[in-house]
C-alpha cells in the first residue's frame, strides 16, 4: 500500500495534550478510515492507479503552461489532420453559417411603444445596422464585413482556446465609425515574456477578485521569423473605457472558476487524433506498396556467360546496379508494375503486407466515435456519413444541434450582442436613430437594445414529417410561425410574409390566381376492394346491362308512346350469368319473352 500521512491537526493536538484517550482513540479511527479508501479512483495501493500522479492547481496553473504547445498542435492538425479539420469546419458551419443576422426584439412596453410605432423603429434600426455591418467598414482591417468576422472569431476560439476583438473608432468617411479588430490568442502575452503573477496572467491583468481589466497586445506574433531579434512591443489596452465603454472582447469558454485563457477544443484530442492519423499514412502507404507490386528476375549465374557476350553483360549489369530498391521514378523504374533485373546469385524475399487491411475502417471508427463524444458532435455528423435508421440519423441531428444551438448562443451572448450595444451607441449618440431616455436611464438602454441573433435552420431529413409536425404544433398553440420559421431555415416569418404578399399582389396583378393559403390536408388512399365487392359489382352491371339491352327492344326510342292494359302474365326467360373467370353459372336473371318479329303483343304496325 502506498504511504499515506496520517496525522492530528492542531486543534485535535490540542484537544488530544488534555485527554490523551481522546487523542488515541481519535488517531485510531483516522487510522481506519485512511485503510478503508472509500473511493477507488483516489487509491495509492491499487494497481492501475499506482502510477497515476496528475497535476493539481487553480485552473491557470495546470493550463498556462501548456497553451503554446496546445495551440500549435491544434493548429497542427486542422491544417493536416482531415478529421480535425472537419471538425472544425462542421462546427463553424453550423453555427455560424452564413452569419448571424440581428433581429430587433425591443421592448415595447417598458418603453411606452404602440405596436406600429416598435415595428417601424425596428424596421429603421435593422436597416441602419445592415448598412454597418454589410459593409468591411466595419472590419479595422477592411477585408470581411461582420458576418465574415463572426466566423473568423468563432474559428479562433475553437482553434486557439480564445480570441480578442478591440473596438476602435476609425473615421473612413461612413456614417459609423465603430470597428472591429481580432487579436490571435498569441499576441496577447506577458510584457518581454516575462513570468506570470498574482496580477499578470498570460498577457491579462486581473484584479484579487479576478476581474479583467487590461491586456498586454504585442505588436506581432512572438513566433513569427526573425520577430525576437526586432525589438518586440508590447501595448496596454484597458478592458473599459472611463464611462464603461468595452474597449476589448475576451471571446473564450470558461470552463473552470479563476480561469483566465481559454483551452482549444481539439486539446482532448489531439493525442489520439495523431496516432489516427500516422495509423492511417502507415495502412495508406502499405497499400501503395502492395499495389505497386513489380516482377523480380532472377538470373541463373551459370547461363548468365553463355548469353551475353561481352557488350550484353555490362548493359545488363549496368542496368540492375542502377536499381536503388525504391517503387518510386528512377533510370530504371519509372513506376510500380515493373519488371526489374537482379544481378547474378540475387534474389528478393518479400513478405505480403495483406493490403487494404480489412479492419482499417472499424478500428478508425471506433477511435472517431471517441473523439465525437469529446467534442460534443455525434459520430454521423462528424463523418457525414447517415447509413442507420431515419430515427437514428434525426437523433444524431437533434443531437448535434443541441450542441450548435448552445454555440450559437454563447457566440450572440459574448460576441455579436457587445458589438451590437457599441453600434446602437453611436448611432443614438450620431442621431440616426430616436431613442428617448437611452443614455439617461439604464432600464430604458436596455430595453431599446433588445434583440435576438438569428443563423442558418437545421435543414430537413424528411420534408413532409417536419412539416406536418410544424403545422400540428401552431395548431396546438405550442409554436407560432415566426418561432417556426426559424427552426426551418433562419429567416424571419416577417421577411417572409412580405415576400409572399409581394409574390401574390404580382399575380393576381398579372391575372394568375393565388398560391397561398393554409395548405389541404392530404387526401386519404382508398382502399383495395375485396374480391366480393368487385364481383358483385360486375354482377350488377351485367343484369343492368341486360335490362338496357330489352328495354331497347321493346321500345326504340323513335316508337311513339301509348298506354295499355296486359290481363294475362307475361312469359319470362330466365338468363343465366356465368362468372367471367370460370365460366360457372353463378345466378338467373329474368327477363321478359319478345316475339320473334320484335313485336311483345304481336300485332304488326
Amino acid at each position: 500500500m502506498g504511504r499515506k500521512d496520517i496525522a492530528l491537526n492542531p486543534l485535535e493536538r490540542a484537544v488530544a495534550a488534555v485527554s490523551p484517550k481522546w487523542g488515541f482513540r481519535r488517531l485510531r479511527e483516522k487510522t481506519a478510515l485512511a485503510l478503508a479508501e472509500g473511493y477507488h479512483g483516489a487509491s495509492l495501493s491499487r494497481a492501475a492507479m499506482r502510477g497515476w500522479r496528475p497535476a493539481n492547481g487553480e485552473a491557470d496553473d495546470v493550463s498556462l503552461a501548456d497553451l503554446p504547445a496546445l495551440r500549435t498542435n491544434a493548429r497542427d492538425l486542422v491544417r493536416n489532420a482531415p478529421l480535425a479539420g472537419g471538425a472544425i469546419n462542421t462546427m463553424v458551419t453550423n453555427v455560424v453559417g452564413t452569419g448571424l443576422s440581428m433581429q430587433p426584439a425591443i421592448d415595447a412596453k417598458i418603453l411606452g411603444l404602440s405596436a406600429d410605432d416598435a415595428a417601424a423603429w425596428q424596421e429603421t434600426t435593422r436597416r441602419e445596422f445592415r448598412l454597418w455591418c454589410e459593409s468591411t467598414d466595419c472590419d479595422a482591417s477592411r477585408v470581411q464585413d461582420f458576418y465574415g468576422l463572426q466566423s473568423l472569431a468563432f474559428r479562433s476560439a475553437l482553434e486557439s482556446g480564445d480570441v480578442f476583438a478591440l473596438t476602435p473608432e476609425i473615421d473612413r468617411g461612413g456614417p459609423y465609425h465603430l470597428a472591429i479588430q481580432l487579436i490571435e490568442a498569441d499576441r496577447v502575452c506577458n510584457p518581454a515574456w516575462s513570468a506570470d503573477t498574482d496580477t499578470l496572467r498570460a498577457g491579462v491583468v486581473i484584479t484579487p477578485l479576478g476581474e479583467p481589466v487590461a491586456v498586454h497586445i504585442c505588436n506581432r506574433h512572438p513566433d513569427s521569423h526573425g520577430f525576437r531579434a526586432k525589438s518586440p512591443s508590447w501595448e496596454r489596452r484597458d478592458m473599459r473605457g472611463a464611462g464603461g465603454r468595452v474597449n476589448v472582447i475576451h471571446l473564450f469558454d470558461r470552463r473552470r472558476p479563476g480561469q483566465t485563457r481559454g483551452i482549444p477544443v481539439l486539446a482532448p484530442v489531439i493525442e489520439p487524433l495523431k496516432q489516427l492519423g500516422r495509423y492511417t499514412d502507415a495502412e495508406l502507404q502499405a497499400a501503395v506498396v502492395s499495389g505497386a507490386f513489380s516482377v523480380f528476375l532472377k538470373m541463373d549465374p551459370d547461363a548468365f556467360d553463355g548469353l551475353f557476350d561481352d557488350g550484353g553483360q555490362k548493359n545488363y549489369l549496368g542496368n540492375a546496379a542502377a536499381w536503388d530498391g525504391t517503387l518510386g521514378s528512377s533510370s530504371t523504374m519509372d513506376g510500380p508494375g515493373k519488371a526489374v533485373n537482379l544481378l547474378p546469385g540475387e534474389d528478393v524475399v518479400s513478405v505480403n503486407p495483406g493490403r487494404p487491411n480489412s479492419e482499417f475502417d472499424p478500428f478508425v471508427q471506433a477511435i472517431i466515435r471517441q473523439v465525437g463524444v469529446a467534442l460534443e458532435v455525434p459520430f454521423e455528423v462528424l463523418i457525414k456519413h447517415f447509413t442507420a435508421s431515419y430515427s437514428a440519423a434525426r437523433a444524431a441531428l437533434l443531437d448535434a444541434w443541441r450542441f450548435f444551438r448552445g454555440r450559437r448562443d454563447w457566440l450572440a451572448t459574448n460576441f455579436c450582442a457587445p458589438i451590437y450595444r457599441l453600434w446602437m451607441d453611436e448611432a443614438v449618440a450620431t442621431g440616426r436613430l430616436y431613442a428617448p431616455g437611452y443614455f439617461a436611464d439604464p432600464l430604458l438602454r436596455k430595453a431599446w437594445q433588445s434583440a435576438v441573433w438569428i443563423g442558418d435552420g437545421p435543414g430537413s431529413i424528411d420534408p413532409m414529417k417536419e412539416v406536418d409536425a410544424a403545422r400540428e404544433r401552431v395548431a396546438l398553440g405550442i409554436s407560432t410561425r415566426a418561432a417556426e420559421s426559424i427552426l426551418h431555415d433562419g429567416v424571419d416569418w416577417e421577411v417572409k410574409h412580405a415576400q409572399l404578399v409581394k409574390e401574390e399582389t404580382a399575380r393576381k396583378g398579372d391575372g394568375l390566381g393565388a398560391t397561398t393559403g393554409q395548405a389541404s390536408p392530404p387526401t386519404p388512399a382508398e382502399p383495395p376492394a375485396r374480391q366480393e365487392d368487385t364481383l358483385a359489382a360486375a354482377l350488377g352491371g351485367m343484369s343492368a346491362a341486360l335490362v338496357g339491352i330489352a328495354s331497347a327492344d321493346r321500345a326504340p326510342a323513335s316508337a311513339p308512346s301509348f298506354h295499355y292494359t296486359q290481363a294475362a302474365p307475361r312469359p319470362v326467360v330466365r338468363v343465366p350469368v356465368r362468372d367471367p373467370e370460370t365460366g360457372m353459372i353463378i345466378a338467373l336473371h329474368e327477363v321478359d319473352r319478345l316475339d320473334d318479329d320484335g313485336d311483345e303483343d304481336g300485332d304488326e304496325d
